[in-house]
């Protein structure tokens, strides 16, 4: 049986992992040797469990934890570091894990209190002989346990097989020419599936090597990039921080033209930031699609044409559609029929943890009902308009996706952010309105400039009915805009 990391169960002298603190505190490194070392030397520790804990930092602690995990066939529950009590101490509860793994500096909350602690060694065993790994466990088996945000209710824990994270990892190896020679530099935080799965396990599936800047700053992603990093992992906010600062940084400009791949994830990219990216550096960011219960979806191929604002086509092995609310299947690839995607292939979950309710409630049949709404252009690519519970609006016998509005009114000049939700409308059912975050607070476009400005883009019945100025918009960890503060 084939093993989920090649590289790390071989050894060697190449870096595997490298982990910034904050710029100027220096880092952390290992090679497959020494994450062997260390990873397998705590591998035997966990022996018996069924699932372990993490406390999930930005640190090489983290990556050797899971890893270790991994080896010795346990599920891994990556843990937010910055999660409230009440939300920590219902996961911990659901997921009973036999013990937590932790930083040997790292303070544990109160809901952690009454588990086993074992400490992660941040360096590499004494040299002695190779500690034996264990044998490999079988596809099917749990990995991880990723919770999800809990939007609608307390987080479920999404069950990821090894087969699941290795079925996603050699499509994206697929789609973006992905080998042991890339270096993958990102800031992404470690408990999610962008930063842990793809920014960790990935880079070592692949036998390459993953720079960790600890913190997002774009001095940090124009010095690995120039220093040997050859793709960039990225959200949508951190691609906005290196689009503002490309005009005063040429050394970022030199960077980012020469890394091999730009990859954004976890939300839409504003097209205007697609365009200002190219414009400065020659570079396209391929966008890609998934979600915590599936892994990957589809992609933008690396040898593809330029797509922005398409999440690409389905990857190898992934089966798409999109379906009406009636359940019957859109089959027109015409950029213009709304439809729900369901999604299925050997990259989805096992089932949610504890729920066996929730898990049948969200399949139709072997298709997964993703929540996200797209339309489907002429070649199969996908476009993705948002999620049906926030972000599909049904206005005046229309359905309208809030992306295109927001990317439409990003592209005014008096606007630096904007989200779009629907509210109830006696007339029309649903009325469209924008929420704007003015480029100048003292001067911020007016509700009907706003309004003529989408509907020359678009279609008069997707302008917005109402216009409301913040300050900033809501936004999580990985920077995605929360519609349900707004009020949705």
């Amino acid at each position: 049986m084939s093993s989920l990391f090649p590289a790390v169960a071989a050894g060697s002298d190449r870096t595997a992992l490298r982990f910034r603190a904050r710029e100027g505190e220096g880092e952390g490194a290992l090679t497959y040797g020494g994450l062997r070392a260390a990873a397998g030397a705590l591998a035997a520790r966990l022996a018996g469990a069924e699932r372990v804990a993490v406390w999930a930092t930005p640190t090489p602690e983290t990556a050797v934890a899971v890893v270790a995990a991994l080896l010795a066939g346990v599920a891994a529950v990556p843990l937010n570091p910055r999660t409230g009590e009440r939300e920590l101490t219902h996961v911990v509860t659901d997921s009973a894990p036999a013990l937590v793994l932790a930083g040997p500096d790292d303070v544990l909350p109160a809901p952690l209190a009454h588990l086993p602690r074992v400490d992660v060694p941040a360096g590499v065993p004494a040299q002695g002989p190779p500690v034996p790994l264990p044998e490999e466990p079988e596809p099917r088996a749990p990995a991880l346990v990723v919770y999800t945000s809990g939007t609608t209710g307390p987080p479920k824990g999404a069950v990821l097989s090894r087969r699941a994270v290795s079925a996603t990892l050699d499509a994206l190896a697929d789609a973006w020419a992905w080998t042991a020679d890339d270096v993958v530099v990102h800031a992404l935080p470690l408990f999610h599936v962008h930063g842990l799965v793809l920014g960790v396990l990935g880079p070592l599936r692949r036998g390459g090597a993953v720079c960790h800047l600890g913190a997002f700053s774009t001095g940090g992603v124009a010095r690995e990039l120039a220093g040997g990093g050859t793709v960039l992992f990225g959200v949508p906010t951190m691609y906005h921080r290196l689009a503002d600062a490309l005009d005063g940084d040429p050394e970022l400009v030199k960077a980012l033209a020469g890394a091999r791949l730009l990859v954004s994830g976890s939300a839409a990219l504003p097209l205007h930031d697609h365009e200002r990216i190219t414009a400065r550096t020659g570079r396209r960011v391929i966008e890609r699609y998934g979600m915590t219960e599936t892994l990957m979806n589809t992609s933008v191929r690396v040898d593809g044409e330029p797509r922005p604002g398409s999440v690409g086509l389905p990857l190898p092995g992934v089966g798409l559609r999109l379906v009406e609310e009636d359940g019957s299947e859109i089959t027109a690839y015409d950029g213009e029929s709304v439809g729900e995607i369901q999604v299925r292939g050997p990259n989805l979950f096992t089932a949610y943890l504890n729920r066996p309710d929730a898990t049948a409630a969200a399949f139709d049949g072997d298709w997964f009902r993703t929540g996200d709404m797209a339309v489907r252009d002429a070649d199969g690519s996908v476009r993705i308009v948002g999620r049906k519970a926030t972000d599909l609006i049904k206005s005046g016998g229309y359905k309208i996706g809030a992306g295109e509005i927001e990317n439409a009114l990003l592209e005014h000049p008096g606007v630096r952010e904007a989200a779009v939700t629907g509210e109830p409308d006696q007339d029309l059912g649903e009325r469209v309105v924008a929420w704007v975050v003015p480029a100048d607070p003292h001067s911020p476009p007016g509700e009907e400039e706003l309004a003529d400005h989408v509907a020359a883009q678009l279609a008069p019945h997707k302008r917005p009915r109402a216009v409301r100025y913040l300050e900033a918009l809501p936004r999580n960890d990985m920077g995605k805009i929360m519609k349900r503060a707004l009020g949705v």
